[in-house]
């Protein structure tokens, strides 16, 4: 799996949110994207998850463009921001009701990804009545699931206790490991450089930095 973004740009509202992004991303490796807030995190994954379309450039995913060739990747898991899911129905109901889209995988593999994050996919509970938290992991569930080709996580340690944080290091890792690309954002940068292979830095939509950790080859891009 590979991701090619070829000077990419994107404007909203008049503000340059993307600045001339060119980056290759590869399978097998937790990408890993610092920033302070503002500074692109967010929007970089919607653009690679086809969810926003840049002004400019191209987004190259296993040599099909995005935007030409597809509407957008073929085997995706995402959570950017905050999970939303059916008030009214269950975790494990929601999860079946998303699944149903690809009819890809079945109860049994859509329960022990509940399990996989530390849910109950038992559990009677409504949606609506979950906690932060709750509401995080099951988000975290629903990415994962399909054991997808390409993973999108932004922020994914938010509302979650330390078991949790530790768990989601575990998960990550273990779709790296599968062979899965993997992007994670985080704010907090101890977790982040923990967990990264190669860590990418933006600042105002630009890419200033990149780092191999496994190497500690910082290059700074001009």
């Amino acid at each position: 799996m590979k991701i090619e973004l070829n000077h990419v740009t994107k404007t909203i509202s008049r503000r340059l949110v993307i600045d001339d992004i060119s980056l290759t991303l590869e399978g097998g490796k937790i990408w890993g994207i610092k920033g302070i807030n503002g500074s692109g995190k967010t929007m970089l994954m919607r653009v690679i998850s086809g969810l926003i379309k840049p002004d400019s450039g191209s987004v190259i995913i296993d040599g099909k463009v995005l935007w030409k060739d597809i509407s957008f990747p073929e085997s995706i898991g995402i959570l950017i921001e905050a999970p939303a899911f059916l008030d009214g129905l269950t975790g494990l109901q929601n999860l079946q009701t998303l699944a149903s889209i690809k009819n890809k995988i079945s109860d049994d593999q859509i329960k022990q990804a509940i399990l996989d994050v530390g849910l109950n996919p038992n559990l009677s509970k409504k949606y609506k009545a979950y906690s932060l938290g709750m509401k995080q992991r099951l988000g975290i569930a629903a990415a994962l699931m399909e054991k997808p080709e390409i993973i999108l996580l932004d922020e994914p340690t938010n509302a979650l206790d330390v078991d949790g944080v530790e768990l989601i290091k575990k998960l990550t890792r273990r779709e790296r490991d599968r062979g899965a690309l993997v992007v994670v954002s985080c704010h907090d940068e101890a977790i982040i450089t923990e967990l990264s292979d190669e860590i990418i830095y933006l600042s105002e939509g630009k890419v200033v930095k990149t780092m191999d950790r496994s190497e500690d080859d910082e290059k700074t891009v001009v």
